[in-house]
This record gives C-alpha cells, sequence and structure tokens, in this order.
C-alpha cells in the first residue's frame, strides 16, 4: 500500500512538473512573440535577423516572402508596423515547436497611407539550440468579432 500511495504521489509531481514546464515555455513564447511586435515597430533590424530563421517565409495580403526580402520591407519602411493591439493569444507546444495565433489590429503605414486592420497572425517557431527562431508569419485578415479557440 505504501508503494501504490509513493508511486501516485509521484506520479502526480512528474505530471505537474510536466504541465509547469509547458506553461513556462508557452509564457517565454508569447513574451518572445509581444517583443517581435514592438522590434518590428521599432525597425530594430539587429534583434530581429538572430530571430527570424533564415528559411522563414512570411504571408501577407500583398504577397510572400523570405527573410532577407521582410527585413528589407521592415528596415525600408515600405511596410511599417507601427503598433499591433493584441487582443488574444493562443499557443500549443508541439515538442521543439512552438505555434502562436494572435488576434491583433495592425496600426501600419503601407505605401504612405495609414491603415488598421484586423487580423489572426499565426506565427510558428522552432526551438534551435537554445534559441527560438520564427519560421513563418502569416497574416489572415478576419472580422473584429472573430475568436481564437483555445
Amino acid at each position: 500500500m505504501k508503494k501504490l500511495i509513493l508511486f501516485l504521489f509521484l506520479l502526480v509531481g512528474f505530471i505537474q512538473l510536466g504541465f509547469s514546464q509547458e506553461v513556462s515555455v508557452a509564457n517565454e513564447i508569447k513574451a518572445l512573440s509581444l517583443a517581435k511586435w514592438q522590434w518590428m515597430a521599432d525597425k530594430d533590424i539587429a534583434k530581429l535577423t538572430p530571430l527570424f530563421h533564415a528559411q522563414a517565409k512570411f504571408v501577407h495580403m500583398s504577397g510572400t516572402w523570405n527573410t532577407p526580402r521582410e527585413l528589407e520591407i521592415i528596415q525600408s519602411g515600405s511596410i511599417w508596423y507601427k503598433k499591433a493591439d493584441v487582443k488574444d493569444t493562443a499557443i500549443e507546444i508541439v515538442g521543439n515547436t512552438a505555434l502562436v495565433w494572435n488576434r491583433i489590429t495592425l496600426h501600419a503605414v503601407v505605401g504612405g497611407n495609414e491603415v488598421s486592420t484586423e487580423f489572426t497572425v499565426t506565427e510558428v517557431y522552432q526551438r534551435e539550440s537554445t534559441a527560438w527562431q520564427l519560421l513563418a508569419l502569416t497574416f489572415s485578415s478576419v472580422r473584429d468579432t472573430h475568436q481564437l479557440t483555445k
């Protein structure tokens, strides 16, 4: 009986530890995603360059491009991500991959015109040794009533 109680106690402890680690990783990814929006607004290429995987893809309303092009667009200001109001976030961790869905209102300057657009943004991150890198970022235009399923 004592062995069974000890086994159950250890089992519950390991389950809690695993859940706690997943919550910690989700919080780390959420903070990284929020920081990314600020770095994009600040046109901080020095912080974005190591975050964006060399083979990442970026899907926008006007096209799809790779990391060098996205960095060029941010640096030149041809799209200035002035502010992303993040309304809701859902995160799933699968091994070394993190999937992030952000409901945002993006305030931007595109082609000299100020715009505010509702998006659900899908971000895919992969842990590369000790750092997370962004593999994909996709903007999906949605109504302001769109909700994320968690």
